[in-house]
């Protein structure tokens, strides 16, 4: 039996197939992988924990309840108590929430600047590259993580201040130093000479041209960025150099677990699955982020 066609009508163009936007087909590739839909998920509740987990409990930072003293968790204390009586499901809630904003301000710093200063290092060249390549190269051998320990003690725990010592200190440069050897081969397109020739200035050339065509790799710095924010931050707290009361971190909170691991492993064992949990995520989302972005991965399936 013959198939049967059917054509439109004469005088009436066929109907065309709707395109897939870009981000629709990022998406797709995005969700394929299932472990950067599960880091995506977790990374959600923990945010939801952050930003909730204040709100709900019964004990706020001042609240001091001496009758439990350093009680394992239970019905009044879900996450037990320290040496003090304070409520430890507040201050992990609190600690994840700082580490958190911490993390989300120097990613995006670092991101911002190490686009910026590599991208415009490659496309200007001669002096100004040679003299940002040298400011990189010698970054890249001090030790920045005692830089940063020094300024950030005596800030005196300040978490802004760490922030942005985290960012101009020891964030930037390794992030600038891949983007100016990816921006090398983009300032000789086509499109960049033309834009060029046109008269369009070299700021704008870098900030319209040059950075949306690595946009890719902004996202994925981004990402990684958030990861190694934190890991900074929970190391620095860890040694008594980062946040300090009345402020607290996930790093501050294990610092002081880590004593107490044998008496009351709870004040540990808490604030190091959250850590735990928000790095992996990160690391699962920017796995999913690189195979989702990348045309030539195969891991991301089929647009």
């Amino acid at each position: 039996m013959s198939s049967i066609t059917t054509n439109p009508p004469a005088g009436v163009a066929p109907k065309a197939r709707k395109r897939t936007s870009m981000l629709s087909l990022y998406t797709r590739r995005f969700l394929r992988n299932r472990g950067a839909v599960i880091g995506l998920v977790v990374l959600a509740l923990l945010v939801l924990f952050s930003v909730i987990g204040p709100l709900i409990s019964p004990y706020g930072p001042e609240d001091l309840d001496f009758m439990a003293l350093r009680t394992p968790p239970d019905a009044t204390h879900w996450f037990g108590t320290n040496g003090s009586g304070n409520d430890n499901f507040y201050q992990v809630a609190t600690g994840l929430q700082r580490s958190m904003m911490i993390a989300a301000v120097v990613s995006i710093g670092t991101t911002a600047l190490s686009a910026v200063i590599g991208a415009t290092a490659a496309y200007f060249g001669g002096p100004y590259e040679r003299i940002m390549l040298t400011v990189i190269h010698f970054m890249m051998v001090i030790p920045n993580f005692l830089i940063l320990a020094m300024i950030s003690n005596d800030a005196g725990g300040n978490w802004i201040v760490i922030s942005l010592v985290m960012i101009f200190v020891v964030g930037w440069f390794m992030p600038a130093r891949i983007i100016w050897t990816l921006s090398l081969s983009i300032r000789e397109r086509e499109y960049i000479h033309a834009a060029r020739y046109a008269g369009i200035s070299g700021i704008k050339i870098v900030l319209r041209h040059m950075l949306p065509n690595i946009g890719s790799l902004l996202v994925i710095n981004f990402t990684i960025g958030v990861v190694n924010a934190v890991v900074t931050e929970t190391a620095l707290s860890f040694l008594g150099f980062g946040v300090k009361l009345p402020d607290v971190s996930l790093g501050a909170l294990i610092g002081y677990g880590s004593s107490t691991l044998v008496s009351a492993p709870w004040l540990f064992y808490f604030p190091a699955a959250a850590l735990t949990l928000l790095t992996v995520s990160m690391a699962l989302i920017a796995d999913g982020l690189r195979d989702a972005l990348d045309p030539t991965s195969a891991a991301g399936g089929r647009a």
